[in-house]
């Protein structure tokens, strides 16, 4: 073989190789998610999403009653309170949420919150939780609700953590207590920039 035909044979190869190693590297990385590293979100993706049912949120009371309609094509920040008590993550996760609305600026209007109570509590005692709060949204969890929640997080629910639910009532995110309310602030944001509905 002369020099001519060793330099062909020699760019051919290389061509080949070029067409054909960065589709077997994406074959590999899409076989082996693993290495592709997390994306740029802070919550936890809930994969695959949680659809509910807007009839799931029962108004804990007359105002949450007459204004639950206000969760359709919302996006909606969801404290849970799984016990009969809400201690100091509780409480401190309550008002992130409320301080995480307003460091949504011009956005706000698009995002609702809510406080969804997983076991009967005396509304006198609930009340001490959210004073003050006036727009805060309150509702019990129906049965079929809270199963869902419990497929979510399997493991007791703590107190303090944060859930996200799109327009269309699908629970997409989760954020852990004492979850940092600028990380849920940037997660939002993106989802709201390229956001079509709510």
């Amino acid at each position: 073989m002369d020099k001519q035909q060793r330099k062909n044979r020699n760019t051919i190869l290389l061509l080949f190789a070029m067409a054909v190693i960065p589709f077997l590297i994406a074959w590999y990385l899409s076989a082996n998610k693993i290495w592709l590293g997390g994306g740029t979100n802070k919550g936890q993706l809930i994969d695959p999403p949680v659809a509910t049912e807007y009839d799931e949120f029962a108004g804990f009371d007359p105002f949450s009653r007459d204004n639950m309609a206000e969760l359709k094509g919302h996006w909606v920040l969801v404290n849970i309170i799984p016990g009969t008590e809400c201690n100091k993550a509780c409480l401190d996760a309550i008002h992130a949420s409320k301080q995480l609305r307003l460091m949504m600026n011009k956005d706000l209007v698009r995002i609702r919150r809510l406080v969804l109570v997983l076991n009967r509590v005396d509304e006198k005692t609930a009340a001490r939780w959210w004073q003050d709060d006036n727009r805060l949204l309150r509702s019990y969890s129906r049965a079929s609700l809270t199963e869902k929640i419990k497929r979510i997080i399997p493991k007791q629910i703590p107190d303090g953590m944060l859930l996200l639910m799109d327009p269309l009532g699908n629970l997409m995110m989760q954020y852990p207590p004492g979850f940092d309310p600028y990380d849920v602030k940037k997660d939002l944001g993106k989802l709201l920039r390229i956001s079509q509905i709510g």
